[in-house]
């Protein structure tokens, strides 16, 4: 098979001590920024994290794992935009951008997550070719400054990284050399969780069943992921239980489910530990026909509900338990036989609704400071076009494209992470470009909190009109796909759609936002 995409392959299944801060806010009115495009080699593109949401990419330093397009051809096509060109990851720091380059060849690689050293996660093409698909083989790689260390294998040659943390452990998923109908990344033979730490990749076992895979750790070590309960499928979805699980000194216990057969990241929603041992995932309810968000500490798995309608996804937890996601509003579909949807934020047993800016809102990341991004739609449920949002206790929605200088050259679609002094990352697409659904287009650019007496920080009141696109075609152009709802390239829905063709993918394959 020939890799269309490194992300089509990659998946994400169904399935730091805080720095002194720079001024943020003035007394009275909205935080303002500096817009910094972070570039690309070259070619049009440059992408966040291919591992999904809850997956730290800049760190409190202000450092940011990213990857881009270069202008050379890639007959393996491991990019995320359907241009067939090399892709290399970059660090950018305090204003260079570094290619971190890849395995020995002409290859690609991706960079997936940072921690607070600086040392990034990533995936690499090594030049061959892997047996059992046909495709290239991709291995998970750990820069540390810029020396690439490869992290090897459990037997197959294609290595599924998702996060890392401060000690330089690393967790993901990967094949074996078992086959597995029920691959919960789709391919011939079962897939295992992975912790690697000190040179060794530790299979860290399942809960039963023949597949695992591992989202989320933190700095004690402990590791939260899903896995197989047995290997019997179930009437309702068509494969084996799927349980949440919690990995830890060696030891992996499940979390339950909400009542369903299914406990995982959901089609929208990411499972993820925070430094107390709480863990975020979504569980199907009972029938598996709705998905609710939980969290789970100390052996209770708390339903966190909806915002009135069926379902809701988690995809970020801060240290202090807040928890931000989306949750349908209403259980009435739209016209592309969706529900309606807006931000959540969770806290003290308390979903609150953000609002939006338009239609529909999606929160994608919080911080120490329970300050809040993500994206939302401007027009109707069923238009593409998305703005960058911010939001803070105390106000409304905010969005971010009125919050930097006029003139900038980007048009802010998309928040992806916000660290602890108020630094954000977005994804910006050249103004004029239109939004396709369901890609990623554009350029990762870091928004970088000032007054506006600062160079770069100057007009912001005034740029809404030239950074918000004022083409009616753009803010009511009809969604083009069915889903109604852009699909992150990290969400197993995208990834399953995608690789259905090649392999069989079992579980929900309906998109989420």
């Amino acid at each position: 098979m020939k890799s269309k995409a490194f992300v089509q392959f990659f998946f994400a299944v169904m399935l730091a001590g805080a720095l002194a801060l720079p001024v943020q806010l003035a007394a009275q009115g909205n935080p303002q920024y500096k817009l910094i495009d972070l570039g690309t080699f070259g070619g049009p593109n440059s992408f966040p994290s291919p591992a999904g949401p809850g997956v730290p990419i800049l760190n409190n330093a202000g450092t940011v794992a990213g990857w881009a397009d270069t202008t050379t051809p890639d007959p393996t096509c491991f990019g995320n935009d359907g241009l067939c060109l090399l892709t290399h990851a970059f660090r950018w720091d305090n204003g260079i951008l570094t290619d971190l380059g890849a395995l020995p060849g002409v290859n690609s690689s991706a960079a997936v997550a940072i921690n607070a050293r600086g040392w990034i996660l990533g995936a690499s093409e090594n030049g061959l070719t892997d047996p059992a698909t046909g495709g290239p083989e991709v291995h998970a790689v750990l820069w540390k400054g810029d020396q690439i260390t490869d992290l090897g294998t459990l037997g197959a040659n294609f290595v599924l990284p998702q996060t890392l943390n401060n000690v330089g452990q690393a967790v993901g998923g990967t094949p074996n050399t078992i086959p597995d109908p029920f691959s919960l990344i789709g391919a011939p033979t079962q897939t295992r969780a992975f912790l690697w730490q000190n040179g060794v990749m530790q299979d860290l076992g399942t809960l039963g069943g023949p597949d695992a895979f591992a989202f989320s750790l933190n700095e004690h070590g402990q590791v939260a992921g899903m896995s197989y309960a047995n290997a019997t499928p179930n009437d309702t979805t068509g494969i084996p239980t799927l349980e949440p699980f919690l990995w830890d000194h060696g030891k992996m216990i499940s979390l339950g489910t909400l009542g369903g057969t299914i406990g995982s990241p959901g089609a929208e929603g990411a499972i993820m530990i925070n430094n107390r041992g709480q863990i975020i995932g979504t569980s199907n309810l009972s029938g598996d026909q709705f998905t609710h968000a939980f969290v789970w500490e100390n052996g209770v798995m708390t339903d966190l509900g909806t915002l009135g309608g069926h379902n809701s996804y988690p995809l970020w937890i801060n240290d202090a338990g807040k928890i931000v996601g989306e949750a349908d509003t209403s259980d009435v579909e739209n016209a592309l036989g969706q529900f309606p949807h807006h931000a959540f934020l969770w806290r003290n047993g308390s979903m609150r609704d953000l609002g939006t800016l338009g239609s529909t809102s999606h929160a994608e990341a919080i911080n120490a400071r329970d300050q809040v991004v993500g994206r939302s739609r401007l027009g109707s449920e069923i238009s593409v076009l998305q703005h960058a949002f911010f939001w803070e206790d105390g106000g409304a929605m905010i969005d971010l494209n009125t919050l930097i200088p006029s003139g900038s050259s980007l048009q802010l679609i998309d928040a992806v992470n916000i660290n602890d002094r108020g630094e954000i990352l977005v994804v910006g697409l050249p103004l004029g470009m239109e939004p396709v659904e369901g890609a990623q287009l554009g350029h990762l650019a870091l928004l970088i909190p000032c007054n506006g007496a600062e160079p770069g920080c100057e007009d912001n009141a005034s740029s809404a009109k030239a950074a918000v696109s004022t083409s009616p075609a753009l803010a009511t152009k009809t969604a083009l796909s069915t889903q109604g709802r852009s699909i992150p390239y990290g969400t197993l829905a995208a990834r399953r759609a995608r690789m259905a063709q090649r392999y069989h993918l079992p579980g929900e394959i309906t998109p989420k936002d």
